[in-house]
């Protein structure tokens, strides 16, 4: 028996006992027909609804996104053929680029594989390469942050989640004469509470301060044209930098930033998540231009979203089932209870055919699971109030009001 043998088993036999085995729910989406699926679940195919998907305009079915995708897998054909700068560049990259820089007002942008290489990879060489410089990063910032703030090797401080006041406490207690950033998320992805960016801009203007501005949940989804909760606000241009993708608003997959020129190409030229991986399929990029466009364009979709996120939140509160934030799309409701979240999950697939996802910890901190319900403009309004009977049906079974009621925070301040 090799000699790893026992440790990879006993690191198997840990990820069990602490609750982060991961199963997942086959589904198989059905192009036309979404938000409906089919699931496989012990080989049996079942019809469900899917609650929980990032697909959140269904933009992934949207024709105009297929039909761009079918005509240039045909000119071009399934991969790019290389890295950017060994063969792997395609024009529908170069248009998509131009197309996002010009979403964002920004001077250039970068594609990247997925947002995660977009965040660490832009991360690791603007924190890490800027001498002396000190980056002030919110506490709830994603993984795919932390980790390339990590390995840029730069001085880091922590502030309190969406707390520009103690933001502003520790850049004042910095250096005045060192290079700062700032880097935040717009829409929290499991809270689905959205950053006080104006302070935060206000803040970072004051002290001379870079920042790095995370819209991956908003960039589609708010503002003029979908570009987010920065340019909804009109503080775009306070921004230096706008990190985005292309796997939610927008349908396919994929990460991006857009900023100044200059920067865009250091970042182009040093990042190793950009530079020693496959670029992009032409047919993909094509496929998310069309996306791009057609939002940029419509308003149709957002309005969907934003009524069905409303109508959500409306039926929720009056059924007192208890929810993190009120200020976007992102529904996260609060079970509190690892087993619970995981039981009411598994019921509401059985019983009604819907699936929502539980989501424990890690992503989330122990004692705050969550179901993370993400209405989405492809659901329909007799959807959504069937959605919440369905819960309220199962939360009252359970007996989930007797201890989860008193955690719960919904946030209406931006």
């Amino acid at each position: 028996m090799p000699y790893y043998f026992d440790a990879l088993r006993q690191l198997h036999d840990d990820l069990g006992t602490a609750g982060n085995r991961r199963e997942f729910l086959e589904v198989g989406r059905l192009a036309g027909r979404f938000p409906a699926a089919l699931s496989n679940c012990d080989g049996v195919p079942a019809d469900i609804s899917v609650w929980c998907s990032n697909d959140y305009l269904g933009m992934g079915q949207h024709p105009g996104v297929l039909a761009a995708m079918r005509d240039t897998l045909t000119e071009s054909g399934a991969g790019a053929g290389g890295s950017r700068n060994i063969a792997g560049t395609n024009a529908w990259h170069v248009r998509l680029e131009r197309e996002l820089a010009e979403l964002h007002g920004k001077a250039d942008a970068l594609l990247f594989s997925s947002g995660y290489a977009a965040n660490e990879g832009s991360l690791s060489v603007l924190a890490g390469r800027i001498d002396g410089c000190v980056v002030f990063s919110d506490e709830k910032n994603h993984a795919s942050i932390i980790d390339g703030l990590r390995h840029s090797g730069a001085e880091k401080r922590i502030f309190r989640h969406n707390d520009a006041a103690h933001l502003e406490e520790l850049i004042v207690a910095a250096d005045p004469d060192r290079p700062k950033m700032i880097v935040t998320e717009s829409v929290y992805s499991m809270d689905g509470d959205i950053a006080p960016l104006a302070r935060i801009a206000a803040i970072a203007k004051r002290y001379g301060a870079m920042t790095f501005l995370d819209e991956v949940h908003a960039v589609g989804m708010y503002g003029p044209q979908g570009a987010g909760i920065a340019a909804d606000l009109c503080i775009a241009d306070e921004f230096t930098v706008v990190m985005g993708t292309l796997a939610k608003a927008f349908g396919t997959t994929g990460g991006y930033i857009a900023g100044p020129a200059d920067l865009i190409d250091v970042v182009r030229g040093l990042a190793r998540s950009f530079i020693f991986t496959t670029a992009l399929p032409p047919a993909l990029a094509a496929g998310a231009l069309a996306a791009v466009r057609h939002l940029r364009g419509s308003d149709e979709e957002r309005t969907r979203l934003r009524a069905n996120a409303t109508l959500m939140h409306r039926l929720l509160h009056a059924r007192r089932i208890p929810f993190l934030s009120d200020q976007s799309h992102i529904i996260s409701v609060l079970v509190g209870d690892d087993a619970a979240s995981r039981r009411i999950s598994d019921l509401l697939l059985e019983r009604h055919g819907i699936y929502v996802q539980a989501i424990n910890a890690p992503s989330v901190p122990q004692g705050r699971e969550i179901l993370r319900v993400a209405p989405g403009a492809v659901h329909s309004t007799d959807g959504v109030h069937g959605f919440v009977e369905a819960l309220d049906s199962i939360w009252r079974e359970l007996d989930q009001r007797r201890f989860p009621a008193s955690r719960a925070t919904v946030s209406t301040t931006p």
